[in-house]
């Protein structure tokens, strides 16, 4: 199986403030691989200079594909609310002609259950729903490379499960390459085929670990599985290893010259 993603030796820093401290791994094709880390310790950074949003103070990141799509945690603030659901899914097809970029929002809409949602306004939309639509405007956007930062969060539990199974079933159905910042340890286990497990600021490699389940996961069979509960313990032991003590104030000010990045990219 070819590498879709290698990252080599990925290092940021915000002024004297060091949040990636030189990262290798690589994702393979078809892969769903989940990085999990201590709080502040620089997730969302990494999945911001491997999507070209920052760059990276040093070190390669390289795409095998043409294409790569992000969905956010914050779906509210990822949506226009004066588009139609149809819409915001056609957004980022704007190149293409206009049939084509219907039939591939009307599919993706399809893929992630909203077929009947598409004249509708986002905020007409329960959060889950909103999150859907966030995640068919990626998949249609048919990327090589999915990446989503903490793309559950901010959706109830029963809902987030709902989401956990609508990813597996689509990574599954068109063999879609997924990489996934997430805090959640469970969430890790029961979506990964790896998972990377980061240390505290700077974040370095901890643990490249292979998740021994099936492909065919559900909610209640593979959470009581005795392979999940010993990888979540395992997973949960490295993240409270050597994790180092935060300067909050460095922190902050990182965040903010992050954001400022972000918003002028």
């Amino acid at each position: 199986m070819s590498n879709m993603l290698e990252v080599a030796d990925l290092g940021h820093t915000y002024g004297d403030y060091e949040a990636i401290g030189g990262l290798s791994f690589t994702v393979r094709a078809g892969e769903l691989v989940c990085v999990v880390g201590p709080s502040g310790c620089g997730k969302s950074t990494l999945l911001r200079t491997i999507s070209g949003l920052i760059a990276p103070s040093r070190g390669d990141v390289s795409l095998k594909g043409s294409h790569l799509a992000v969905v956010f945690q914050d779906y509210s603030r990822s949506l226009f609310p004066w588009l139609t659901v149809q819409g915001n899914v056609e957004f980022p097809l704007r190149t293409l002609p206009r049939a084509e970029r219907r039939t591939r929002a009307a599919e993706a809409l399809e893929w992630v259950g909203l077929g009947k949602a598409a004249k509708k306004r986002p905020w007409q939309l329960s959060g889950g729903m909103q999150q859907r639509v966030a995640i068919a405007r990626a998949l249609a956007y048919r990327p090589s490379l999915l990446l989503m930062d903490e793309p559950f969060a901010s959706v109830d539990a029963q809902t987030r499960f709902e989401l956990e199974d609508l990813l597996l079933r689509v990574r599954r159905e068109h063999d879609t390459t997924v990489l996934v910042v997430t805090h959640d340890i469970d969430e890790s286990v029961y979506l990964g085929d790896r998972i990377l497990v980061l240390s505290g600021s700077p974040a370095r490699l901890v643990a490249d670990l292979e998740v021994p389940l099936p492909a065919e996961r559900d909610q209640v069979t593979t959470r009581t599985d005795e392979a999940f509960v010993a990888l979540r313990s395992r997973v949960a032991r490295l993240l409270n290893v050597g994790k180092p003590a935060l300067d909050v104030d460095k922190w902050a000010a990182a965040e903010r010259e992050s954001l400022s990045e972000t918003v002028s990219s």
